[in-house]
C-alpha cells in the first residue's frame, strides 16, 4: 500500500482558525510534570489504531529525555476528568514549533473535540516562547500527517488554517503497514 505524507504549516498567528467549542464539558490543560508513563499512555491510546509505532520501543529514559527538552509540552483535553486527546509540541530552532503528535482517544472521536483541540494546541504553539524564557518567538508552526492517520486528520489541519507545503509518496516497505497494535491487545470495542 502506498502511503502519502503531507507536511503543513502556518507562518503567522493570524493563520489560525479556531475550532468551535465542543458541546461536551471539556478543557485543555498542560501536563507540566514530565511523565514518561502518562505520555506513553497518551501515545498508545491515541495512536494505537493509526500506525503510531515509532516510540513503542522507547525506554523510560528515552521518554524522560524527550520530555525534559526545553520547549517540549504536552497539552491534554479532558472530558469530565477523563483524557480525551492530546497534542505534543516540540520547539525547534529558528522560532519553529512542531505539533509532534496530535489526536483523540477512540471514545472521543466524532464528539466535536478534534477541531477545538487542534485550535487550542496550535494557539499554544504560537505562544510557546512566553512559557520558555530564552526561546525565540514562534514564527512558524508545522505538522505532518499521512494517509494511515485518521480519515479526518488532513481536513482538520486545513480547516484550522494549515497549508500544505510538501507532499511525499512512500513506496511499499517504507512504512510499517502491519496490523495496528491498538492501545493494547484486545482493548476497546472493535467493529
Amino acid at each position: 500500500m502506498d502511503v502519502t505524507t503531507w507536511y503543513l504549516e502556518q507562518t503567522s498567528p493570524a493563520d489560525l482558525r479556531p475550532g468551535r467549542p465542543p458541546a461536551l464539558p471539556a478543557q485543555v490543560v498542560r501536563a507540566e510534570v514530565p511523565s514518561p508513563e502518562f505520555s506513553r499512555f497518551l501515545y498508545t491510546a491515541v495512536g494505537g489504531d493509526w500506525q503510531w509505532t515509532n516510540r513503542l520501543p522507547w525506554t523510560w529514559k528515552q521518554w524522560k529525555d524527550w520530555l525534559d527538552r526545553p520547549g517540549v509540552e504536552t497539552w491534554v483535553a479532558w472530558v469530565r476528568g477523563t483524557p480525551a486527546g492530546y497534542a505534543e509540541l516540540g520547539a525547534q530552532d529558528g522560532g519553529t514549533v512542531e505539533i509532534v503528535n496530535f489526536g483523540l482517544l477512540p471514545y472521543a472521536i466524532g464528539q466535536g473535540l478534534g477541531g477545538w483541540l487542534l485550535g487550542e494546541a496550535t494557539a499554544r504553539a504560537w505562544d510557546l516562547a512566553e512559557r520558555w524564557p530564552g526561546r525565540e518567538t514562534t514564527r512558524r508552526v508545522w505538522v505532518h500527517t499521512c494517509s494511515l492517520d485518521g480519515p479526518a486528520a488532513l481536513a482538520n489541519y486545513k480547516a484550522r488554517g494549515f497549508r500544505i507545503y510538501d507532499e511525499k509518496l512512500n513506496v511499499p516497505g517504507d512504512e510499517d503497514e502491519g496490523e495496528t497494535p491498538g492501545p493494547w491487545p484486545g482493548a476497546g470495542p472493535r467493529d
